[in-house]
């Protein structure tokens, strides 16, 4: 089964999901996973990236038998050993380059290895700093407050054929994004949704799941307590 008709089939049966975002850069954090604790998938990437991708997508696959995607901050962040792609479009900017330029760039590598890519929208959410992800893209986040932006950008993405919606709080953020985003946008798209940012414990992830999440992922708060993902994991096999 590709990976993604694995989400849409968690989606349909009532399953929530959880990605552990890994940056290459910032490897310390994998050794903390068990054999019968692992997230659903590892997602591989980051906004400011020094290390290969390779070998952090090529260690994971040896050790869990998690499914491995390409979260990539640009067309240099690929991988042929990798389950699967997000084709990431951060719909909520207006630079060109995080809506085409880099896609065009990544073309000819991903049809050539033949690696299972997903069109999703990838959307920032305003939190209390200004994430990597604005600052390296030069975009500016939709408001927290403006759920009607982040609704009617959220549509754009679904009609212009994505498949997943992404709505990030940006990396490091203390603040996940607000529960009210979040329910507007699942009640006016069908697509999985996916959020990320600031989410560090069981009740942080029961208001996101509750609001119509499908997917939650964590990063930033493992490297500091590798308790997190363990907690997390055990709360969503409990669900």
């Amino acid at each position: 089964m590709k990976i993604y008709e694995s989400i849409l089939k968690a989606r349909a049966e009532g399953r929530k999901l959880l990605a552990v975002l890994i940056d290459p850069d910032k490897t310390s954090s994998i050794s903390s996973f068990s054999d019968d604790l692992q997230p659903d998938f590892f997602f591989v990437g980051g906004s400011l990236t020094s290390m290969p991708v390779q070998e952090t997508v090529s260690f994971l696959k040896q050790k869990f038998k998690s499914p491995v995607l390409l979260f990539p901050g640009n067309a240099t962040q690929l991988s042929d050993k990798a389950d699967a792609l997000l084709f990431l479009s951060l719909i909520s900017g207006r630079n060109p380059d995080f809506l085409i330029g880099q896609h065009v760039l990544a073309a000819p590598f991903i049809r050539h290895c033949g690696i299972e890519c997903i069109p999703t929208g990838y959307m920032l959410i305003a939190s209390d700093n200004l994430s990597s992800v604005a600052y390296v893209s030069q975009t500016m986040p939709i408001p927290a407050s403006k759920d009607d932006i982040a609704v009617a950008t959220a549509m754009a993405g679904e009609l212009l054929g994505l498949r997943m919606i992404y709505l990030e709080g940006g990396s490091g953020t203390t603040s996940p994004i607000p529960p009210h985003i979040i329910s507007s946008v699942r009640q006016h798209v069908t697509l999985p949704l996916i959020v990320g940012g600031g989410i560090r414990n069981e009740q942080q992830a029961k208001q996101a799941f509750d609001a119509g999440a499908d997917m939650i992922v964590v990063g930033n708060s493992i490297e500091t307590d590798s308790t997190v993902a363990e907690k997390l994991i055990s709360y969503i096999q409990s669900l």
